[in-house]
């Protein structure tokens, strides 16, 4: 019965460990290529597939199994630890990333398959075979409820995706040397010191990583950027980096461009100005959803009538960046310095749903785009039916919309959705160099005309009559397609399906 602590510990771990690189690799792959569906989706049918192949293979394992079960640990330790960062690397510097991450996540649930079998027949002669299977099983699915949760709520947001891997590489390794003692009396002493040799082999090579894991990542995002990087910092909620180019600092989240400081008054004028225009009296309450940059933010602040603006952003180290990059502070003039200005750092869906507050003259939504399913939400009926119930019958609103060139349903489909909650829409579009033709939807509660022009003694550097009118004009090929365009709803998500379908084709 000595070996019976190694069933509750090692199931556990194998669970676990198992589970966390499945979302790592998972998490990753939707980064790096997009379509988050589709690649979690991947992820879990290769894991599982090769778990069961290597269940299958462990038929084939009759002798020797104690050693070969602590062999199968270590490989995990070392293919499972090191695969955060190897990926991270080689996505920079190949053309077939894809395929190198879905073999090493077969390669991990294979091994991971094979550890549960080999366990079970190591300790068949310890249990009998009711309590061995009963006890495996259930202690499987506490690893996988241990993972779901860590991995979220503190793995992620404390250590970051290449210390998680290395660190649950070292606890592979760690109880695959405490195996060696446990299963002592199953192994030839020269193979459990070789054994014991790897293993802590195995556990300085993880250190040497995890000690330098800032390295590897800063390593991996020189390749994937152009311009220098000045910043680069992962908040519990997404990878934020900042690079310094010939045309000036460019914002990326989780590797996708929120701007170019060359070029983003324009797409800054164009989101904020028009929702003042259409409002045309002097607006005192601003509601900013998104926008944790404050670039908006400082467009709203020319209106000497504004007597208030509560921005509403998830992640406090986005909206808490001018702090600590003062050249954002110096883009947006110090807008969270701004005694108007209040933040509050929440889900925009949760609060709005959850707060009981004065309604406002103007709203302004800056989501990044909706490239996966929590993203999407914020541009469903239930959000802007949300949005409604925080604005009064004459407020106006603008949502940035995505290209209506390169995502041309897309675009449409969220004019579509806010036609469908009850709003009047004008959608218009711009240039951003940057970013192409950038489209926008100027919204309000009643029947109204597109304003023809900016308000006029604000200082603008790119809107004027000329250029404000001309927003409002689509060409034919970005006009409204002729097929239905489906409304996007929490249960349907059809905003997500046709925005990564359309930009696919530019990767």
């Amino acid at each position: 019965m000595k070996r019976i602590p190694l069933l509750f510990l090692n199931v556990i771990i194998i669970a676990t460990c198992g589970l966390i690189y499945e979302l790592l690799a998972g998490t990753l792959a939707s980064y790096v290529l997009g379509d988050s569906v589709t690649q979690f989706s991947l992820i879990i049918g290769i894991y599982l597939f090769a778990m069961g192949v290597g269940s299958w293979l462990s038929g084939f394992l009759d002798k020797d199994l104690a050693k070969r079960f602590l062999e199968v640990e270590l490989a995990v330790a070392v293919i499972g630890g090191f695969s955060a960062p190897l990926l991270f690397l080689t996505f920079a510097s190949v053309s077939y990333f894809g395929v190198i991450l879905y073999s090493m996540v077969f390669a991990i649930g294979m091994l991971v398959g094979l550890e549960i079998p080999l366990l079970m027949r190591i300790l068949k002669d310890e249990l009998d075979f009711k309590q061995l299977v009963a006890r495996v099983l259930a202690l499987d699915y506490v690893g996988a409820l241990v993972a779901s949760l860590l991995f979220p709520i503190f793995l992620v947001p404390k250590l970051g995706l290449n210390r998680t891997s290395l660190l649950f590489g070292m606890l592979n390794a760690s109880v695959g040397i405490w195996g060696t003692w446990l299963l002592e009396d199953l192994l030839k002493k020269r193979d459990a010191n070789i054994l014991r040799i790897k293993g802590f082999i195995v556990i300085v090579l993880l250190l040497i990583a995890f000690i330098k894991a800032d390295t590897l990542t800063t390593l991996a995002e020189d390749g994937l950027f152009t311009d220098n990087i000045i910043y680069a910092k992962s908040s519990p909620y997404q990878r934020i980096v900042v690079t310094k180019g010939k045309t000036g600092y460019s914002l990326f989240l989780n590797g996708n461009l929120q701007f170019n400081s060359f070029d983003e008054y324009r797409y800054h004028e164009a989101l904020v100005h028009p929702a003042f225009a259409a409002f045309g009296a002097n607006p005192k309450r601003v509601l900013v959803l998104g926008g944790g940059d404050g670039l908006a933010i400082r467009e709203i602040l020319k209106y000497p009538s504004v007597e208030s603006v509560t921005l509403v952003d998830l992640d406090p180290v986005m909206t808490g960046l001018s702090k600590d990059l003062p050249v954002l502070a110096e883009l947006n003039k110090n807008a969270f310095a701004d005694r108007r200005v209040s933040v509050v750092n929440a889900d925009a869906f949760v609060w709005l749903d959850n707060n009981q507050i004065e309604p406002f003259d103007i709203a302004i939504v800056d989501f990044p785009d909706p490239n996966n399913f929590a993203l999407g939400k914020l541009y469903t009926t239930r959000f802007y039916n949300l949005l409604k119930a925080k604005l009064k019958p004459d407020s106006s609103v603008v949502i940035q919309t995505t290209s209506p060139l390169i995502a041309r349903n897309s675009f449409w489909c969220i004019i579509k959705t806010l036609e469908a909650s009850g709003f009047t829409v004008k959608p218009y579009q711009t240039t951003v160099p940057s970013f192409g033709v950038w489209g926008y939807a100027l919204a309000r509660l009643q029947p109204f005309d597109a304003p023809a022009k900016p308000i006029e003694n604000i200082e603008l550097k790119f809107l004027n009559n000329n250029s404000f009118a001309s927003m409002f004009e689509f060409s034919s090929d970005t006009s409204l397609p002729n097929q239905e365009i489906e409304i996007n709803r929490l249960d349907n998500q059809a905003l997500v399906r046709y925005y990564e379908s359309e930009w696919r084709r530019f990767e």
